[in-house]
């Protein structure tokens, strides 16, 4: 009996600790993907969440940095106060920007600081993993 009441004292703690509110769980397009990480990052502030969709090396390079305004103000340069429209490239992925498991993602980012309006390109680097899951593996240099 006392084996069963703490098997179900072990379960009852660690199953808040299971919480999808840290997962993205759109992972088959790789243009929700990136939106999905970049307003975890600025608007959610959960940078967790961004790191779940990122390949280890990168998960780890964001979770080094603690805080969402750490990780936008080092990784991105881009120190917003808020994230008002993320928007990837209309024109559509180019057939040389995919290809079977990889994708190059171009957004577009318009949001605040204070009280100066802000916009900028950033472009990632995403690959499939082993269970067809779009993840981020690099963050690119600017494109201008």
């Amino acid at each position: 009996m006392y084996k069963t009441l703490s098997l179900i004292f072990m379960f009852i703690i660690f199953l808040p600790a299971c919480s999808d509110e840290d997962k993205i769980n759109d992972l088959d397009d790789p243009k929700l993907v990136t939106i999905a990480f970049f307003e975890a990052i600025y608007n959610e502030k959960n940078i967790k969440k961004a790191a779940s969709v990122c390949s280890p090396k990168l998960a780890r390079l964001l979770l080094h940095y603690k805080t969402p305004q750490s990780v936008a103000r080092h990784l991105f340069n881009m120190p917003y106060d808020k994230v008002t429209e993320i928007k990837p490239d209309d024109s559509g992925m180019k057939i040389r920007e995919i290809f079977k498991d990889k994708a190059i993602v171009t957004v577009y980012l318009s949001g605040y600081q204070g009280e100066d309006n802000i916009k900028d390109v950033k472009r990632l680097s995403l690959i499939q993993n082993d269970r067809n899951q779009w993840i981020i593996d690099k963050i690119l240099k600017d494109p201008f």
